[in-house]
């Protein structure tokens, strides 16, 4: 009976030990991965606040913008430019058929020169009877980046790019701007500035 009650006993014994030695194993487990979800949840939270923003709007005519800006718009392949702010595009700068004569297609960037500046034409669409996507407009945007980059370009003011009749939401498109060209330099170790003016002329 004796040896019996003794074993009975060293058994309680071990599994009471392996039963706190498992709970303290889980403990550990719960609080590590608590820790690892902190550091994912603050890592996430500087990704999301560390974003620079070289985007400034302003009201105002967009015609009247300083010399040393240049100018950017949204147009279809097509450059037939009948609607929207492409119209005063087409009345003050013209020059159609040298834009034709650049053959830009969607995803691309036509370029006229009027010194000191330039005016880009952000080919987002085909037809000026369709409406642009938002993967077509970044592409243009990188295209004239680069453009603006090779020609040290570092100040560009624009209307809201394709949210008039395009019909694209401004927040994504800012964003867009941003992601673009925030993270950018101009080339020479500047940063770009980009100003939307927020009244369109009639």
């Amino acid at each position: 009976m004796a040896a019996t009650s003794i074993f009975k006993f060293i058994t309680t014994v071990a599994t009471t030990h392996t039963i706190h030695r498992s709970l303290a194993a889980t403990s550990y487990s719960q609080k590590f991965c608590l820790k690892l979800h902190q550091k994912s949840f603050a890592g996430y939270s500087r990704t999301m606040t560390t974003g620079a923003s070289c985007v400034r709007e302003t009201e105002g005519d967009l015609f009247g913008a300083p010399k040393d800006h240049s100018l950017a718009h949204c147009v279809a392949a097509d450059l037939k430019m009948g609607g929207g702010i492409a119209v005063k595009f087409k009345q003050v700068f013209g020059k159609v058929d040298d834009l034709k004569a650049q053959k830009i297609g969607v995803g691309g960037v036509a370029v006229l020169r009027d010194p000191p500046r330039y005016v880009y034409y952000l080919v987002t669409k085909n037809s000026s009877y369709q409406k642009p996507t938002y993967a077509d407009l970044r592409k243009s945007l990188e295209a004239m980046r680069e453009h603006m980059a090779a020609n040290g370009v570092g100040k560009l003011a624009i209307p809201r790019i394709g949210c008039g009749i395009d019909g694209l939401e401004w927040d994504k498109v800012k964003e867009m701007l941003n992601s673009v060209f925030g993270e950018e330099d101009t080339g020479d170790g500047g940063k770009y500035e980009i100003v939307v003016y927020n009244f369109v002329p009639k």
